[in-house]
């Protein structure tokens, strides 16, 4: 194992600053240049007696998340706690940017950056003149260029299916919100209900009727739209329902539960996150649990593994999620 003095004279440093800057001393007044230059020497020698941080290399978090969307969706939220305490125990050099910064505000220092939300092309292209060093959390804009992770959401909507045609159901429908194209500025499919049609047309049970979208994952949009459903379908109302959000299957149960139609005696809801409100609902909501830590602590690997072993290829990982059974399902 490589000693403090041998990493020292490779780096062209006194002792004391390997030493200093090896310990994280904050108030050791040296650049930037000259720490990633010690870092670097002290990972090519073997140097592990401490863990040092490749970390003050500077790491971007853009969370590209509208005001409304932030306060209609827990979900973004969690995430954006997650990454900040993921960096923070591993002590890394992170500063988070909001969608109101704008992309030019990001440091031009910048060797890494995290992202989530939706991003145009022409904040992609500024991205890559920063670094290639770049993972996207729940979207893969470029997957030919950006590392990204992202909740498997595709085999979740089959596994709802799969679930209730296992438990004699064949009327399924499905509520949703649509996806954000940051460079038309318009709605377009969401992924989850592209693979609730293609999954149902699959099995021989899509029907056009039964799919409710909208533009927002809020609890009042899936009260409106189970309310469209009820009054809509009227006694052909589907006996089950996929819902993309737990947020929208809040409002689903809401709107059922005024028209007292019983749950999940007459409708079966089944959604995805397990939001902390899931299990205080009425009924307790089935829903699919996302980990969201370790959606976080994969993001922060990927982005390390870019760091340290200097990878270049993307790396695109998908992960599978478990469903927590409640009474919105019977």
């Amino acid at each position: 194992m490589a000693t403090i003095k041998e990493i020292a004279e490779k780096a062209g440093v006194s002792i004391t600053t390997v030493s200093r800057v090896l310990k994280q001393d904050p108030t050791l007044s040296v650049t930037q240049e000259t720490r990633e230059k010690v870092y670097e020497t002290a990972q090519r020698l073997g140097y592990t007696k401490k863990r040092f941080k490749h970390s003050l290399k500077k790491i971007a978090f853009l969370y590209w998340i509208t005001e409304k969307e932030d306060l209609q969706d827990v979900y973004f939220q969690t995430v954006k706690k997650g990454v900040e305490e993921e960096a923070n125990e591993r002590q890394l050099n992170l500063t988070t940017y909001s969608i109101g910064d704008g992309i030019e505000a990001i440091d031009p220092q910048t060797k890494g950056v995290i992202c989530i939300g939706r991003f145009s092309k022409r904040e992609l292209d500024y991205i890559r003149t920063l670094t290639n060093d770049v993972v996207f959390i729940d979207t893969s804009p470029d997957e030919d260029h950006f590392d990204s992770v992202r909740p498997h959401l595709r085999r979740m909507i089959e596994r709802m299916v799969d679930y209730y045609m296992e438990n004699g159901h064949t009327a399924i429908g499905y509520i949703g919100g649509n996806d954000f194209d940051a460079d038309c500025g318009g709605y377009i499919p969401d992924r989850r209900e592209r693979a609730f049609k293609e999954y149902m047309e699959q099995k021989g049970l899509f029907d056009e009727r039964f799919l409710f979208v909208g533009d927002q994952y809020a609890v009042n949009e899936g009260y409106a739209l189970m309310k469209r459903a009820i009054h809509s379908l009227g006694d052909q109302l589907p006996t089950a329902f996929c819902v993309a959000s737990d947020s929208l299957a809040v409002g689903c149960l809401q709107a059922l539960n005024e028209e007292r139609i019983a749950l999940p005696e007459r409708v079966n809801v089944f959604s995805i996150n397990d939001a902390s409100i899931a299990q205080y609902v009425s009924p307790p909501l089935t829903t699919f649990r996302i980990d969201v830590k370790l959606l976080c602590q994969t993001a922060i690997d990927l982005l390390l593994e870019r760091f340290v072993d200097k990878r270049t290829s993307p790396k695109t990982v998908l992960m599978s999620c478990n469903p927590i059974f409640r009474k919105s399902t019977s």
